[in-house]
């Protein structure tokens, strides 16, 4: 299974309208981090998870779909 979790970030990003900047401000932590995120280059931290589900209105089932699985 293909981890595709910046990908879902970006997308749930985008749809609340949210910049990349802002999401970091909110999860403190730089938004070239969140940039790397969506990238595919790096994964969040284990303990911002909840937080960005959270700020997402997702479940962490959600962050962790497979491409293809969009609702």
């Amino acid at each position: 299974m293909e981890l595709l979790i910046g990908y879902h970030i970006k997308r749930l990003r985008l749809k609340h309208g949210l910049t990349q900047r802002e999401m970091a401000e909110h999860l403190r932590v730089s938004a070239q981090a969140v940039s790397k995120w969506e990238a595919g280059l790096n994964y969040p931290d284990i303990t911002l998870l909840r937080p960005i589900a959270d700020l997402l209105g997702v479940t962490l089932d959600e962050l962790f779909e497979r491409k293809g699985a969009d609702r």
